[in-house]
């Protein structure tokens, strides 16, 4: 034994730099995985002092993932018209304006929400979600969408009205107008009329004012005329004295 621990200690002497510093420090050793299905049999295990306790591998818990809220996604057309021919569906929140709307429809059964758009009452787009945070905001695009292909519309109704109401006043300002040259029409043939009445009633007073004035000037003078003969008369009768 001694004879065999010289020898490793020459050989070792003489070996590489690197190999002597490893001789020196200690050597680890890892220790081997044991497994369950390794594990010897109760009667094949040697008895030590001391055992070291295996603890067989057991299946990791592995997280069930809760399925997530059901998004936002397309749907069909006719699966709506079903519905609502079915009359399961709840209406929530409609808008309309002019020929087009939007609705939030709700199927109890299924917990589904549909944002549906019409135009003239016939279904145009849909959408579906299973839950009310994703059918609201598609419900508002809708109505956006409304609003905004009903601006044409309002803008038209609201021209249709102010034309129409500068027809009326086109009319009613010409129907003034006639009236009032009628107006003026009849002032003329009036203000005609009632000269020509006027030059007659002068021409008639001037008439009237020269035979006053001859019957005045006739009378005058038969007034004269009598005066000379009473006076004659009078001229031929006697002074007679007064009886007392």
């Amino acid at each position: 034994m001694k004879s065999l621990l010289s020898r490793r200690g020459s050989l070792l002497d003489n070996a590489p730099t690197f190999l002597r510093q490893k001789a020196h420090n200690p050597v680890r050793f890892v220790e081997p995985e044991i497994h369950a299905q390794d594990e010897p049999d109760a009667d094949e295990v040697p008895v030590t002092a001391s055992s070291t306790r295996v603890t067989p591998l057991r299946p990791a818990a592995v997280p069930v993932q809760q399925p997530s809220k059901q998004g936002l996604q397309a749907a069909q057309l006719t699966e709506v018209d079903w519905l609502v021919q079915q009359g399961v569906l709840s209406t929530f929140r409609t808008f309309q304006s002019f020929g087009y709307s939007a609705s939030l429809l709700f199927y109890p059964r299924d917990l589904v929400y549909y944002a549906v758009l019409y135009h003239e009452g016939a279904i145009w787009r849909v959408l579906k979600a299973g839950d009310i945070s994703a059918a609201e905001p598609a419900f508002r695009h809708y109505v956006e969408q409304a609003m905004r292909l009903a601006d044409a519309e309002m803008r038209r109704a609201h021209l249709e009205a102010q034309n129409e109401q500068f027809s009326r006043l086109i009319a009613e300002s010409e129907a003034q107008i006639e009236r009032v040259r009628v107006d003026l029409g009849r002032g003329s043939d009036q203000d005609q009329e009632v000269a020509l009445k006027q030059q007659e009633v002068r021409k008639a007073l001037a008439q009237l004012e020269g035979r006053r004035a001859a019957s005045q000037a006739q009378l005058n003078k038969l007034r004269r005329q009598l005066h000379q003969l009473e006076s004659t008369v009078n001229e031929s009768v006697p002074h007679l004295p007064t009886v007392r």
